[in-house]
C-alpha cells in the first residue's frame, strides 16, 4: 500500500468511526430531548403524541411545572433540600475517608492492605439487588434510615471505586515528599492533610463529580433505606406524582424530570475536563 492509499483508508476509518459514534450520540441524547419536548405537553398529548413537537393545541406552558411542584400534600422543596443535603454529605464523606484509607493503602502495602484493597474493588463488581434486603434490614436496625444517617450507606457503596481510583494516584506521588514532611515534624495526620491531601486534587474532583451524579439521581437506595412517609429525594417524589385509582400525570412527571436532570447535565458539562484527568492521573500506577 502506497502513502496515499493508506492516508485515504485512515481517513474512511475516522468517518465511520465517527458516523458510529455519532449515531450513539443521538440514542443517548433522545431521551433526553424526549423530556424535554413532553415537559410541555398536556397531559392527554404525551400519552398519543409522544414523539412529536408541541403545537398550539398540545401546548401547556409551565402549567405541568406547577402542578408538579405543587401536587399532593408533600412539599416540592422539601424534596430537593433532602436530595442537596444527602448529596453533598456523601460525597464529602466518601472523599475524605475514602483518600485517607487510599493513603494508608498504598503506603503500608502489608497483606492486610492488599487484601482490604482487593475486596474494595471486588465490591465494584457486586450487584446492588444482591444486598439490597439485607443493607435495607441492617440500616433499620442501625437507625441509618434518615437523611442525616443514609450517607454512612452511600460511603459503604461509593467506597470501592473511589479507593481504587485515589490508590492508583497516591502511587503516583513521590515518596520523598512526605519522607522530608516527616523529617519536619510533621506526624501521619499532619502530613496527610497539609500534603498529601492537597496534591489529590485532581482525583478528588474526578470523584466528587462522579459520586454526586450517582447519589443526586439515586432512587432504589434511599426508597429502601428512607421512610418515604416523612423523607423523600427528588426522585421519590417523582414517583409518587399519582392521582386518584393510580393515574399518573405525565406532563407534570416530565417536567419535574426535566428539572432534576437539568442541575446534573449543567455540573457535568462544566466539570467533564476533571473527570478525564482525574482517572488518567488514577490510572497511572493503578
Amino acid at each position: 500500500m502506497t502513502k496515499q492509499q493508506t492516508l485515504i483508508a485512515e481517513k474512511r476509518r475516522k468517518t465511520v468511526l465517527s458516523v458510529v459514534l455519532a449515531v450513539i450520540c443521538i440514542i443517548y441524547v433522545l431521551p433526553v430531548v424526549s423530556v424535554l419536548i413532553n415537559s410541555f405537553k398536556q397531559n392527554t398529548f404525551v400519552k398519543t403524541e409522544t414523539f412529536a413537537l408541541p403545537t398550539a393545541k398540545s401546548w401547556a406552558g409551565f402549567t405541568n411545572f406547577i402542578t408538579g411542584m405543587t401536587f399532593g400534600n408533600y412539599p416540592f422543596w422539601k424534596s430537593v433540600a433532602y436530595s442537596v443535603f444527602i448529596t453533598i454529605a456523601s460525597t464529602i464523606l466518601i472523599i475524605l475517608f475514602t483518600s485517607m484509607a487510599a493513603w494508608y493503602i498504598a503506603r503500608v502495602n502489608s497483606t492486610f492492605c492488599k487484601i482490604v484493597y482487593y475486596l474494595c474493588v471486588f465490591s465494584m463488581v457486586v450487584p446492588f439487588q444482591m444486598v439490597m434486603f439485607t443493607l435495607s434490614k441492617t440500616a433499620d436496625r442501625l437507625h441509618l434510615n434518615t437523611p442525616w444517617t443514609i450517607p454512612i450507606v452511600y460511603l459503604g457503596f461509593g467506597a470501592g471505586l473511589a479507593i481504587f481510583m485515589f490508590v492508583g494516584f497516591v502511587k503516583s506521588i513521590p515518596l520523598e515528599i512526605e519522607e522530608a514532611a516527616s523529617i519536619d515534624g510533621c506526624g501521619p495526620i499532619r502530613t496527610y492533610f497539609s500534603v498529601v491531601f492537597p496534591m489529590l486534587r485532581p482525583t478528588m474532583i474526578s470523584v466528587g463529580i462522579l459520586e454526586i451524579m450517582w447519589v443526586w439521581n439515586d432512587y432504589l437506595l434511599p426508597v429502601l433505606v428512607l421512610d418515604i412517609n416523612r423523607y423523600r429525594t427528588i426522585p421519590i417524589h417523582i414517583q409518587y406524582l399519582k392521582g386518584s385509582y393510580g393515574t399518573v400525570d405525565l406532563g407534570a412527571t416530565m417536567a419535574l424530570i426535566l428539572l432534576s436532570i437539568i442541575p446534573v447535565i449543567i455540573f457535568y458539562l462544566f466539570c467533564q475536563k476533571y473527570i478525564i484527568k482525574g482517572v488518567a492521573a488514577g490510572a497511572v500506577k493503578g
